[in-house]
């Protein structure tokens, strides 16, 4: 078949190099879209600040001597929130447990349950586990969780963090102090005022403050070298473990030893042998990438959109090798790509035929993969299996029905820009680098595209919560993109060196056009790290004060500017735990709700009861 052949065979001679100017084009005009419109904000977010400080007005004073022309209209401070923030989801489902079966508890009388896992799913009395009053239960597990709360409240004062955010009257001030504080790379100190030696200046890290809602207020308590030391640690380990377990052509080939696969392949079925192949590499390049994803969780970033841009960065490139590079060299892990790249006497030991790299069954064989990637791939999108699966878990091990509501509430997440984007840019880069050498790869890369950005919409829209993230994780997703024409240039030259020779015309063109992609890639690079600063464009000074509201205190008015950059578990009223068997006080009432917030879950609770009741009666006969 003529179109699995490289272009050269079917272009005139003056044609040939029509590929490695569109696709340098395409490379340098890509760079353009980048440069967003930026707004500027009235925070900054001042880390390494020394814990003992506790008094906001050494700040201010610092900040009004070292640069009088601004203005210090707000300081907060962080603090270390994961106990509290563990305690307050463990009460608040205990109270809405204890509503539930008070509800409940007024039409039905006394209910005992079980309180170990899984008793939804086992409720026989083989086990010898004990039932209790689910309403002292609850009661008695709010009354507890409450009091830790409280008592870890009172605490988190004690519990500062060296990171504060400080709110100045206008957004030129902001800039002003994120120039002076970016010369220490020149070799020039910051301004100095009378508190610098008490509050070591010098030492700060000042950056533009991100959005609230996108900070992850539990994971500020861990930074400094504690940070990087995990960061390093998992990252090696990661490194170790996917340096001999990268491709799935070593699960395949496993698989194969066992014959796994010899029954599909005694049925001679032409469909079923073609594409079971590409099948098991779109499954287990679904299943091992979740290995770079979840460790992402465990570096304890500050905010979601770091968390989500590395996340993609890791993957992507995880993916190009598992998916691109090494089955197109015919490789199987990194551990043979690094020894015939840096092993001189390897090739005389190894048999690698890299005159059959780039012949029209391997550029079939990634056509089928586009192919699965689109129509299996996009489909197993729309059903969420995972999604699925770890639901139904939580369902089993939920206690009571209390617990299951609470699940079912709980079920939807954000979407995951950052895996997201490195699967959409790895199959891009694929379509990208194979379009040259097999043509017919393009029009099913366009109906991955099409596909996968309906899947996508429809997810977004329908299935996970709202998430709004910095602009600089889309921003570096298409600069990832820059990628792509590289590989495919990079692969036109190692296709040229192997067919056309090393000095042919073709050959040296592509060359020169490598060298140029490369060079304008690193200097833009180099110029983007070398600009000064600047903040998310979301973060508009248009709006009201100046500064986002966090969306998920809705109880927090939004003229309150000190509490915007708090953790939302400090901003919200306390709860106190209604009158209960467990805790009764004098003139208290069995229905009487103490907060706002409580009486919302109480009726939330109690019209979901009487709605499954009345469906009951009504299906009886």
């Amino acid at each position: 078949m003529v179109y699995l052949y490289p272009c050269e065979t079917s272009l005139p001679g003056n044609a040939s190099s029509l590929p490695c100017v569109m696709s340098f084009i395409y490379g340098n005009h890509l760079i353009y879209f980048l440069y967003l419109n930026f707004q500027v904000v009235r925070t900054l977010m001042v880390t390494h600040i020394p814990q003992e400080i506790s008094d906001p007005s050494l700040i201010t004073k610092h900040f009004h001597e070292a640069y009088p022309s601004c203005t210090v209209t707000d300081v907060q401070f962080s603090y270390d929130v994961r106990r509290l923030m563990k305690l307050d989801t463990e009460r608040r489902q205990a109270m809405k447990g204890r509503l539930y079966f008070a509800g409940r508890s007024q039409k039905e009388g006394r209910i005992m349950i079980k309180t170990h896992p899984c008793a939804r799913i086992c409720p026989c009395d083989c086990c010898g586990f004990q039932k209790v009053d689910a309403e002292q239960y609850y009661a008695e597990m709010e009354e507890k969780l409450t009091d830790e709360f409280t008592a870890e409240r009172n605490r988190i004062p004690l519990k500062r963090l060296g990171t504060a955010f400080v709110t100045f009257q206008d957004e030129r001030m902001t800039a002003v102090i994120i120039q002076d504080c970016s010369r220490p790379r020149c070799r020039r100190a910051p301004q100095q005022s009378s508190v610098t030696p008490i509050l070591h200046s010098h030492q700060w890290g000042v950056r533009y403050a991100p959005a609230p809602n996108d900070v992850i207020w539990e994971n500020l308590a861990v930074s400094g070298p504690v940070w990087w030391v995990r960061l390093v640690a998992l990252n090696l380990a990661l490194f170790i473990l996917l340096f001999f377990l990268t491709t799935p052509a070593v699960v395949v080939s496993t698989m194969d030893r066992f014959n796994v696969t010899h029954p599909v392949e005694s049925l001679q079925n032409p469909v079923i042998t073609q594409f079971l192949p590409t099948l098991l590499l779109w499954m287990f390049s679904v299943c091992l990438p979740f290995l770079v994803y979840y460790s992402a969780f465990l570096e304890c970033h500050w905010t979601r959109s770091n968390e989500n841009q590395l996340t993609m960065h890791k993957c992507y490139l995880f993916l190009v090798f598992m998916v691109i590079i090494l089955p197109s060299l015919g490789l199987t892990s990194l551990d043979l790509f690094f020894r015939w790249l840096f092993d001189i006497h390897f090739l005389d030991s190894a048999n690698l035929k890299f005159q059959c790299v780039f012949l029209p069954n391997n550029g079939a064989f990634f056509v089928n993969y586009v192919i699965t990637a689109s129509l299996i791939g996009t489909a197993m999108e729309l059903l969420r299996i995972p999604g699925l699966t770890v639901y139904a878990t939580r369902l089993c091990l939920a206690k009571s029905v209390p617990e299951r509501l609470h699940v079912k509430r709980s079920q939807a997440y954000e979407f995951q820009f950052g895996l997201e984007y490195a699967w959409t840019t790895c199959v891009f880069s694929v379509v990208m680098t194979y379009s040259i050498t097999c043509p017919i790869i393009a029009p099913f890369g366009l109906l991955y595209l099409l596909l996968k950005h309906m899947t996508d919409r429809y997810n977004i829209y329908y299935a996970y919560i709202p998430t709004k993230l910095s602009p600089s994780l889309h921003a570096a997703a298409a600069r990832q993109l820059l990628a792509a024409p590289i590989l495919c240039i990079f692969w036109l030259l190692f296709f040229s060196v192997l067919r056309l020779g090393s000095t042919h015309p073709v050959t040296l063109f592509t060359f020169a056009s490598l060298l140029c992609c490369l060079l304008f890639s690193i200097f833009g690079l180099c110029l983007r790290k070398l600009r000064p600063k600047r903040p998310s464009s979301y973060q508009m000074s248009e709006q009201g004060e100046g500064i986002i509201q966090d969306t998920e205190s809705s109880s927090i008015s939004s003229t309150q500017q000190s509490t915007v950059f708090v953790a939302t578990v400090l901003q919200e009223h306390e709860l106190s735990p209604l009158a209960s068997p467990a805790h009764l006080s004098y003139g208290a009432l069995e229905t009487r709700a103490d907060s706002p917030t409580e009486t919302s879950e109480a009726e939330n609770l109690q019209d979901t009861y009487v709605k499954g009741t009345c469906s009951s009666e009504e299906r009886s006969p």
